[in-house]
């Protein structure tokens, strides 16, 4: 990186006082976005060494008890491929804006329609009709335009996920149903990649970690999507496995403990979280 990037980070980061305590140098959001147009740079670079540079972009300020400096840069400088842009998927990318993985490659062939407004984030009245896709691109210039978001208007097949998948560090299974999520984990096994796992009906819902050649949820679940369709997807139930499952990323992006090999089977009606060994 030159050092004439790190001179003006320096010289237009200031100091204000931190939510743990004491002052610290900070990096403003408009500073981040003059920095990134004037050295043709993506944000998330920017920010990520503004954070070696010990000066903390404000966005990130009330992650940094919670993920640390060096955490929050490898998050940064991460890349992950998102399937699926509907409940879970849209939950999935608000979150992962808002905690700064700098690099998304999203994928969905679907359009909003009236059903989805129950529980999706990305769906819309004035949006209704809209590639799912384009609402992802148009949150993402809202919320963060300092990711990089890459979308495809497609549904993956078993054909073309491995090249969906390539040069990503982790994969996040956010399909609706079952009948894809076999390939999937197929797929990012190939790639060699972990695979980050959820889904739901009604109440209740599943969220596992999946290593390249591990046993994971596909294997068990079959391809009968009826549970989802007769018991439905509320909003609560879909934000919570979304939210299990970006904790699960966090978690792996930087190399914290997971649930590699295992599945955490949660029911919001009985009030239980269990731990299943696979």
């Amino acid at each position: 990186m030159s050092a004439s990037l790190e001179d003006s980070i320096r010289g237009l980061a200031h100091s204000r006082a931190l939510p743990w305590g004491g002052s610290g140098p900070v990096l403003d959001v408009r500073d981040v976005a003059e920095l990134a147009k004037k050295h043709a740079l993506p944000g998330h670079e920017v920010e990520a060494l503004a954070l070696e540079l010990d000066v903390t972009p404000v966005r990130y300020l009330r992650n940094r008890q919670s993920i640390s400096r060096k955490d929050q840069t490898r998050l940064l400088r991460a890349s992950i491929a998102l399937v699926g842009l509907g409940g879970l998927g849209g939950s999935l990318l608000e979150q992962f804006l808002r905690l700064g993985i700098g690099r998304m490659r999203a994928a969905d062939g679907d359009r909003f329609e009236t059903s989805n407004l129950n529980r999706q984030a990305l769906s819309t009245l004035d949006g209704l009709g809209r590639e799912k896709v384009r609402a992802a691109r148009l949150r993402a210039d809202t919320v963060n335009p300092s990711i990089t978001l890459e979308t495809r208007t497609e549904y993956l097949t078993p054909e073309t996920l491995p090249g969906f998948l390539d040069g990503c560090s982790l994969a996040v299974d956010a399909l609706g149903g079952l009948t894809m999520r076999g390939h999937l984990q197929e797929a990012a096994a190939r790639t060699g990649i972990p695979l980050v796992t959820g889904a739901l009906a009604g109440w209740s819902g599943y969220v596992a970690v999946v290593m390249p050649g591990q046993v994971g949820p596909a294997d068990l679940m079959g391809m009968d999507n009826g549970g989802e369709e007769k018991l439905g997807c509320p909003a609560p139930a879909v934000n919570m496995v979304a939210s299990l499952m970006a904790s699960e990323v966090i978690n792996v992006l930087t190399g914290a403990p997971t649930l590699n090999g295992r599945m955490l089977v949660m029911d919001l009606r009985s009030h239980t979280f269990e731990t299943i060994s696979l």
